[in-house]
């Protein structure tokens, strides 16, 4: 059993591009007195084992590591958001944060003098533009010089409860504010340390109740590569189809073992992206309504209050009392790598009816754990949270293994199945979709243009002594530029 997992590790190093001897793999397994296996590259600037379980944290709360920033090093907790660019700290107290990153103390910061803003579906911030040294004590070794956004001021960003004081952005640089200039955090590392453009991330919250006091159950952000022992079973990979946010294409739902048979184009509508900065799994508006159709359809509870489906109640059981039972499976189809191909990625209640509370010590409430979006479909935490998920940039494409630490029992939370035709499928289920972010960048660059040679023209009309003109009103279509959304 060992060497078949030293086997699969060796592959897995081929794959990435790292070369190890089989031999010295084996010599170096028997040196881990944990059980756990090591994996380096050959320049000693990868050791997977000293970055697992390097994240602390849960689905309600973000899931965060702990950086040095500046010098003298000041150590701050930052969260992992894989939906945006942007590495912002905090830079000025706040209530909410037990203390922030002062650049004054740091001699080897440099201010780039230039201001960003950045708007969240929850919460917004502002800041200031510079650069610093990092290094990041369980994730690959060396000191890097990175860009950050030192924020200022803030609202609805740092909430009550939280223990991180900054994000850190994982996606491509099209979503760096104020512009794709800025080099993204994981851009900068890949450049200056030369390990693999591949990172992946297991997310330990499921079944963590969203107010326990306790210590988070926490998880693992592997950089450079995949770790064997984080997931069981086999890697599905799906591609991804335009490198801004990790955006992958949802074929079709199903509810149990119901299809929605909804156009698959409505998956996608706006985009369909992987995002860990976002709590739930969220819907468009009509695929949600399906879904708790299909939901209060194949449940085992007679008329379930629709305020638990629309987030406004929590539904609370007698303790000891397992509500998941009641519920059915849900299966996304993401096509596959071959594009004649899907696989699926299978949900179980344990996942999306979460632990929030418990009354009294006799009731253990809970919330649903998706929600409807106008902004397109997000596979976020309540879903990642059963499964390894491999950002593969350098291959362009997103993989999903189930994880090892979503189960009870040694019943996993999560499964995986395929391959599957992708047959009375369109070829292309995201044609149709709104303009995307970048288009809508040239389009206001544009628009502002025009509005600068229309005032152009009014100014010369206004001071020709022979014509005389009312004054026009003019729009500001800026406005079309839009901050990130998740």
């Amino acid at each position: 059993e060992q060497d078949a997992l030293i086997e699969k590790r060796f592959h897995w190093l081929q794959s990435a591009g790292i070369m190890l001897d089989l031999r010295s793999l084996r010599k170096s397994q028997s040196a881990v007195e944990s059980g756990l296996s090591l994996a380096s590259d050959p320049a000693g600037i990868v050791d997977f084992l000293d970055m697992i379980n390097n994240l602390k944290g849960d689905s309600g709360r973000g899931y965060y590591m702990q950086m040095v920033i500046g010098t003298p090093g000041q150590t701050l907790n930052i969260l992992v958001d894989t939906g945006s660019s942007n590495f912002a700290v905090a830079a000025a107290a706040h209530p909410y944060i037990t203390h922030y990153y002062n650049r004054a103390l740091s001699s080897t910061y440099q201010s780039s003098s230039r201001g960003v803003a950045v708007k969240y579906t929850q919460g917004e911030w502002e800041g200031e533009l510079g650069t610093d040294r990092i290094t990041i004590p369980q994730g690959p070794s060396g000191t890097v010089t990175i860009n950050i956004a030192a924020i200022l001021t803030s609202e609805g960003f740092f909430l009550p409860g939280i223990n991180w004081q900054g994000i850190l952005g994982f996606a491509y640089p099209l979503l760096a504010r104020p512009d794709p200039s800025v080099e993204p955090f994981f851009n900068s590392v890949v450049r200056q340390t030369g390990i693999p453009d591949v990172f992946s991330l297991q997310m330990c919250g499921a079944g963590v109740s969203a107010s326990t006091t306790a210590d988070p159950a926490g998880g693992s952000l592997i950089m450079g590569g995949v770790e064997p022992t984080l997931y069981q079973g086999s890697v599905w990979y799906t591609p991804v189809l335009e490198e801004w946010y990790y955006q992958v294409e949802v074929l079709k739902l199903e509810v149990g073992t119901q299809n929605l048979n909804l156009d698959c184009k409505e998956y996608n509508s706006d985009k369909a992206i992987v995002d860990s900065g976002t709590t739930l799994l969220r819907l468009p508006g009509n695929v949600f309504s399906a879904v708790v159709e299909a939901i209060m359809q194949t449940s085992l509870i007679e008329d379930f209050s629709t305020g638990f489906f629309d987030g406004t109640k929590l539904a609370c059981w007698m303790r000891g009392e397992s509500p998941w039972r009641l519920f059915p499976k849900i299966s996304i189809y993401l096509r596959a790598t071959n594009t004649s191909q899907s696989f699926r990625i299978t949900i179980l209640p344990q996942l999306y009816v979460q632990p929030v509370t418990s009354i009294d010590g006799t009731l253990d409430c809970f919330r649903f754990g998706i929600s409807p979006s106008a902004n397109g479909l997000v596979i976020g935490a309540t879903v990642m949270e059963g499964f390894y998920v491999i950002f593969d940039r350098a291959q362009k494409r997103v993989g999903f293994a189930v994880s090892t630490c979503a189960e009870n029992g040694g019943v996993p939370f999560a499964e995986i199945a395929g391959p599957f035709l992708a047959e009375g499928v369109a070829s292309d289920c995201t044609s149709g979709v709104p303009l995307r972010e970048p288009v809508m960048w040239v389009i206001a660059y544009a628009l502002m243009g025009i509005c600068a040679l229309v005032l152009i023209v009014l100014l010369i009309l206004l001071i020709l002594p022979c014509r005389r003109h009312r004054d026009g009103e003019i729009t500001d279509e800026s406005s079309l530029v839009r901050h990130r959304i998740k």
